[in-house]
This record gives structure tokens, sequence and C-alpha cells, in this order.
């Protein structure tokens, strides 16, 4: 039976028995951990005696510690000691011994599946099961011969394969399916995207391919901060051991992961503890990776993740103290001369925060190093302005020469979105070949479509496009679905473009009272007799140059002994200053020049080399913010950023500076600018065929119009 077959049943059971019990929204509440129950029992079905046996025998022998000998005689990592199979509970009639012997079998479970019961909230469905009369029909649905919920394979009694068993992402898909559907009854989005196999499995080839030559027989640790239902983890897993064995290595590995919703938590935790790994169930942990990490001192050789994105992490930004206070080393690091160097992206969007959680826990010692791949949707390419913490990461991760690759996905690939979707590809130990590059594949067309949708995802990665991408990775060669480019090719300055303040002064009457308003209100009525006394002297004007202007009311002022403090100065400024294009700049400040100064470059950055007062200055202008504009400079400019400035700048706005102290660096990186196939225009013969025939289409409507009107 097909994973969609075995959706298809369970989400039957629960139309069967559930219906006017609980809502549709609601029947996940019930039927994922009875799916997960059911598959736990069906594996513990063979040895229960055996596990009543040896329950018996230490109970007698007064043995405390009991958990070990009890997985001994059930065979697993986890074990039942209650005297019921599921088996044995479909035939109990009344309700409140059923009751009574289905919490007895429920606690009877061993205390690592005890967590995973408590995530779940299972216990609380009990009494409206019981006051409905349905949980017997329940679970007498879930024991249906034709399924195997088992991660074993039911057989025949000559020994062959009756039924298949449901390995961990096949499982996965089932349970990603029925909360689909149970979300779509509550006009709920599933909120996280879980990963199709055939994602996950390019993804394990990715990290995996490149160093397989170099795997050596050790221990291996493999982690994901976004865990989900632990299917990455398990992919990866059987992947490396694969490659290992057939380079003749003998490899062990173990799991860690972190998720914060309880029900997929709970499925990551049983799936790992019913392929008898108790202990490395233990390593997956519940929680936000972001806020709470579990694994704070720990570095891996492999991650992979697919964290959620386009999700709110606002929640996890506040119990870390917010944005001014967060100090996390994970997220505020030194880099580039910074020691506060900030990683914290908007609150709006924490997927590549994730990313800089699994970077933070890259290994440096080891000879592999690690390697990491995660999905991210387009906005981690470019979102986020330069000095943005979005702009940071791919700072922080292209100049420290992590990047190797990013593959564009073809839509409609997930489940739950059709979004443009990449993996990112990242080693802190590069080969030789790609340091210092970057590789961009365009796998957007490489994918075979599906017969019928599953959700939202209409398309898959049949096993020769998955080939396809990994040689094209493997080969990191130019063609026009691969591109490589040096590091450089995606920084830019942020350069800030200055104009001068031009000011005006006209001492007319309405302007003079707004003035004296304006000092009334101020409290600096003594400015008003200094400009009125100027007035007098040289006339309403108008006064092009303010800095002549602010002269001669200053030397009025003296007169009148009044000092012309900065606050006076700026309320001249504000309230009898008027912007023309045709004024003088408004000095800000003049100094002393220095010996060996080049003008022409300090006029580049707003210092003027003229002369004031009769002798030799360095002045700098005021800056008109409202003319204050931005430009973005590639690294890979030829001349940098003067030569831009003087090429693009300059000849439309002479007066223009950079103000080089607020100079900041970004990255971004552009599928589409270099991906871009142009269509080909129409040719004009075409053109005018099309004409010619909406002609003739529309040919006598005019009358028609006309003669109908009449």
């Amino acid at each position: 039976m097909s994973n969609l077959n075995i959706s298809n049943f369970i989400w039957n059971i629960a139309d069967d028995v559930l219906r006017d019990v609980y809502v549709r929204g609601k029947y996940r509440d019930v039927i994922l951990p009875m799916t997960v129950i059911r598959r736990l029992d069906a594996v513990l079905e063979p040895t229960k005696d055996a596990v009543l046996s040896m329950k018996a025998r230490l109970d007698k022998a007064g043995v405390a510690n009991q958990h070990a000998a009890l997985c001994q005689a059930s065979g697993e990592a986890f074990y039942n000691t209650s005297q019921f199979r599921l088996r044995d509970l479909a035939a109990r009639a009344r309700r409140q011994q059923l009751k009574a012997d289905f919490e007895a079998y429920l606690d009877g479970f061993s205390p690592n599946v005890q967590e995973v019961l408590d995530k779940f909230k299972f216990r609380n469905q009990i009494p409206t099961l019981i006051e409905a009369d349905v949980l017997g029909f329940l679970i007498e649905k879930f024991l249906d011969p034709s399924v195997n919920l088992s991660p074993k394979p039911v057989l025949h009694t000559d020994g062959t394969v009756r039924l298949p068993g449901l390995d961990n992402h096949s499982m996965g898909t089932i349970f990603e399916e029925l909360i689909r559907r149970f979300n779509e009854e509550n006009n709920e989005e599933a909120g996280e995207h879980f990963t199709p196999r055939d994602v996950v499995e390019l993804m394990a080839y990715l990290i995996f391919m490149p160093i397989a030559d170099d795997i050596q027989s050790g221990t291996y640790l493999v982690y994901d901060g976004a865990c989900g239902t632990g299917g990455m983890l398990t992919v990866a897993e059987e992947t490396l051991v694969k490659l290992a064995t057939d380079h003749g290595k003998e490899v062990s590995v173990h799991l860690y992961g972190q998720e914060s919703q309880p029900e997929t938590f709970a499925i990551s935790k049983a799936d790992l503890i019913l392929k008898g790994e108790g202990v490395e169930a233990e390593n997956m942990r519940f929680g936000s990776t972001l806020s709470s990490d579990a694994f704070p001192s720990r570095e891996f050789d492999f991650m992979l993740s697919n964290p959620p994105y386009g999700k709110s992490w606002k929640t996890d930004l506040e119990r870390m103290g917010g944005k001014k206070d967060l100090r996390d080393p994970r997220f505020v690091i030194e880099h580039g001369g910074d020691p506060e160097y900030s990683l914290i992206t908007r609150s709006s969007d924490g997927q590549m925060v994730f990313l800089a959680n699994l970077l933070s826990k890259m290994k440096s010692a080891s000879p592999l190093g690690s390697r990491i791949a995660e999905v991210h949707n387009g906005s981690s390419l470019f979102t986020g302005d330069a000095g943005s913490g979005e702009s940071n990461v791919r700072r922080w991760v292209i100049e420290n020469d992590w990047l190797e690759a990013i593959i564009a996905l073809p839509l409609n690939i997930f489940y739950n979105t059709g979004i443009a979707t990449y993996i990112w590809v990242l080693s802190n130990r590069k080969s030789e070949s790609r340091r210092g590059k970057v590789q961009l594949i365009d796998a957007t067309s490489w994918f075979k479509p599906l017969r019928k949708n599953l959700g939202k995802k209409n398309c898959e990665l049949a096993p020769d496009d998955i080939i396809r991408i990994c040689e094209a990775f493997l080969q990191s060669k130019e063609d026009e679905t691969s591109k490589i480019f040096p590091n450089e090719a995606f920084g830019y300055w942020k350069v800030t473009v200055e104009r001068p303040l031009r000011l005006k002064v006209e001492l007319t009457d309405a302007r003079l009272r707004a003035f004296r308003k304006a000092c009334a209100e101020a409290g600096e009525q003594d400015v008003v007799r200094a400009v009125e006394s100027m007035a007098e002297v040289s006339g309403p004007g108008p006064h092009m140059d303010f800095n002549a202007f602010m002269a001669e009311v200053e030397d009025a002022a003296s007169d009148l002994g009044v000092r012309m403090t900065a606050k006076r100065q700026k309320l001249l400024m504000s309230a009898l200053g008027q912007k023309d294009a045709s004024a003088e700049p408004v000095i800000r400040k003049a100094s002393k020049p220095k010996a060996g100064a080049d003008a022409g470059h300090g006029a580049l950055y707003g210092s003027y080399h003229m002369t004031v007062g009769g002798k030799a200055a360095v002045v700098e202008y005021e800056p008109d913010t409202e003319l204050r504009d931005t430009e973005q400079v590639p690294f890979l400019e030829d001349g940098g950023i003067e030569a831009f400035f003087r090429r693009e700048v300059l000849p439309h706005a002479s007066d223009a500076w950079i103000d080089e102290s607020k100079t900041v660096i970004g990255y971004e990186i552009s599928f589409t600018r270099h991906f871009y196939k142009p269509q080909p225009l129409r040719t004009l013969d075409e053109i005018e065929a099309d004409i010619r025939a909406l002609e003739k289409e529309t040919e006598g409507l005019l009358e028609d119009v006309l003669v109908g009107g009449h």
C-alpha cells in the first residue's frame, strides 16, 4: 500500500469514527497519537509475553532499575509492561472498563515513550472518546490487517513479505499529508514546510558526495536545528553509512535534533525509539532552537535543515532580550573589525538566524570540518539592506569563504508552498578549486511531474534529476545552468551621496514677523535685535550667500553685545533660511588645510579647498537631507567607489560628495540577473498580422453600435 493510500486509510478512520465527536480540524489531536501508538504496539506484539515474564521476575527479585532488562526482553529501545496489547482492548465492551484498561495500557509504556505521549497531550482526549463511546471502534479500525504501520514488514507464513514496513521518512510523509488535510479543514496553514524525501536525498548527497573519498572509519555527528519529524536526519544517516560502506569504512553516526512543535517532536522521537536507537532518541530535544539552544557547546560534522521561512521569530527575540540587548554569541559576533557584528534579522522572518545557528556549530579542528545543506526561500538571497542582519549573515558567510553553492529548486516541489526555494551548500573546508568562488545552479527545470498533486507539490526530483544536479555541483563547470562567480561579485558598498544645503534669506515684513514669533517661542528675543540691526545696514535682500549673511548678523550682534550661540545660529537657519538652488552652499565647518592634501580627492568626500576671509581654508558644507541619496557600488567596479562616483554621479550633480562615514558593506545574490533569459521580440510581420486580424474582427462593429443606438 502506497503512502498516499495509507494516508487515505487513516483519514477515513478519522471521518468514520470521529465525525460528530470532533470538528475536522481537531481530528489530529486523536489520529496522530493513535497512529504512533499503533506503530509502537505493532513492533512490541511479538515479544509481549517475554516482557511480561521479565517484568514479573524483576519485581520478584526487587530490582529497581529495570529499563535495560525490559528493553532486552522486548528487543527494542522501549517496552510496555501493561497486561494489554491493543488487540486485547478492542474487545472491551463496557466504557468505564475500557477507559481504565486503555489508561493502564498507556501507563505501561517505558519512560521514553511517555514523553512522546505527553507532547501529544493524548490522555486529555480519552474522556471525550469514552463519553462518545468511540474509543473501541477507533482501536479496532487501527488494527485492520490490510495496513502495516510498523517499520518492520509483515510476513506470510512462508517468510515472504506480505506488507512492507514503513520507514521513518515514509511515516513522516504520511503525517505531513494528514496534518495538511486537518489544517485545510480548519482553514489554517501548516506553518512549517515538511521536506519531501526527494529533496532530502539531494541535500544528503550534496553534503556527503564531495568528501566521499575522504570519509574515515569513526564517529560522525549529524544535526538538524529544525528537525520536524526527523526524516532529514535518518536519510542523512542512511546515506552516510552507505557511502562509508561502499568505500570500505565503518562509521558510527549519532543524530541530534531540536524541534519546537510538540506533535512533530513526538513523532521524531517515537521513530528513533522505534529504530532501536533509544540513546539517539535522547538527542532529540524539545524547545526553540533560537531562544533555547539544546546543544550550545556541541559542534557537528554534518548539518541539514529546512527552517521555517517567512515566519516570525519575535517571541524568541523577546525571550533573548530584544534586538538591543541580545548578546547570544551565535548571533552577535566579531567580524570585519566590529566586535558587535549583528546577525539579528527582522523579527518577521528567522530563516537566516537558523543558518547562523548552524554556522556557530561548525567544527574547526577536524580534517573534514563541517558541511551544511539548508533550504531557504528567495528572500535569503537579497532581502535586507547593507548593514542589516540578513546582509550581514551573507557577508559573514561569503567573506569567510564558506558558501560553496546555491541550487535553485523547481517550483511546487514542497507540499505546503509553491514559492521558489533554494538549497545553500556550505563548508569550512572548501576544496582548493572552490576557494574564493560560489557556484549558482539553476535546477528549476529538472523535475518529473506527479500524476496527482500532493498538496501544492506537483513535481518531484527523480533519481536522474538528483544525479544531474549532483554532477553539475561536483564537476563545478560553467554552462547555461551553472555559473561560477568570485566571492566579490556579490559584495557592494552602499555609498551615501550628499548635496549642499543652499539657503537664501529675504528680510521682508512677513518673514520678519514669522522670525520674531519663532524667537519668542524659543526665548531668544536678543537675536531679533541683531537681525533687524543688520537689515538696516544691508537691506532686506535677497541675500543669496547664507554664510555672508551670518557673518553680518554676527557683526551686528557683537556691536549690540549679543553672543551668537550655536542654538541661535540654528534658529536663524531654520526660521529665516529658504532653500534656493541658485544660492551659495551653507558652510558647516572651515579649517586650515593640511600640507600635501589632495584637493581633488578631498572634494569627493566633502572637503573643499577655497579662500575664506582672504585665507586658504578647507570647508565642509552643510548637507541638504532632502537631496541625500544612496548608490550601490559593486566590489568589482573598475576603479572602485571614486571611479563610479565620477562617472555616475558628478555629471548629474557636480556639487555632490560622498559621506565616507556612512559607507556600509552589503551582500546580495541575484539568480534572476544571472539566469535571466529574455523573450525574443516578435517580428514586424507577426505584429502586422495580428493588427490586421483584429481589424477584420472589429470591421463593422462601430456601425452596428451606432445603428443599434438608434
